[in-house]
């Protein structure tokens, strides 16, 4: 359980020292939730997991891509094991859980607001930022009802700009009737009731 920035940081910069003798190029990552938010300042919060939306590619010209996060490389497990065992992590404590969300594409524009830290010579890891959290958490919010996103999501005190730029991404990873009314539900008890009607 990582409780704060500290925590998160310790952790990673281990997982820099694991891959060392394990990569002969370095690995970037792209990384949003709990742990970013934390190394970020966005929002405090305990938090168990570290979650890989993509890893991040580089072309000849060193410009970023996405590489779908399908699993862990093997470097990664074995990295992510010893550091499991020295600190008492649970097995999953990296994983790829939020991957999916790449497959329709992220918010544009997101690569310029990630913050990059560097641990170690073969490992980069770019947290994604306060509007493109606001984005993943109002959807993981109406996907998976009350609770830490919804927290996250309060927290990160959303402007109303941000919340419909927001709602209107997700409504492209759900285009249901039954996820618009629920998002349209939830705006409206968070305040946002203007911008539910507009939607």
């Amino acid at each position: 359980m990582f409780e704060d920035q500290k925590d998160v940081e310790l952790v990673l910069s281990a997982l820099g020292e694991q891959l060392e003798s394990l990569l002969d190029k370095p690995v970037e990552l792209l990384v949003c939730g709990g742990s970013a938010l934390n190394v970020l300042g966005l929002v405090r919060r305990a938090t168990k997991d570290v979650d890989i939306l993509a890893y991040i590619g580089r072309s000849e010209k060193g410009e970023a891509f996405l590489i779908k996060a399908d699993s862990l490389t093997p470097e990664l497990v074995m990295a992510a094991k010893k550091v499991a065992r020295d600190f008492n992590l649970p097995d999953d404590w990296l994983n790829t859980g939020p991957a999916s969300a790449v497959d329709l594409g992220l918010p544009n524009g997101f690569m310029q607001r990630a913050t990059t830290r560097v641990f170690g010579n073969k490992l980069a890891i770019h947290f994604l930022g306060h509007y493109d959290q606001i984005h993943f958490k109002l959807y993981a919010t109406v996907d998976q009802g009350a609770g830490k996103h919804f927290d996250d999501l309060l927290g990160l005190k959303p402007t109303s700009e941000e919340i419909e730029s927001a709602a209107r991404w997700s409504m492209t990873h759900d285009v249901s009737d039954g996820y618009k009314q629920n998002l349209k539900n939830l705006l409206k008890y968070m305040g946002f009731g203007d911008v539910a009607e507009r939607l």
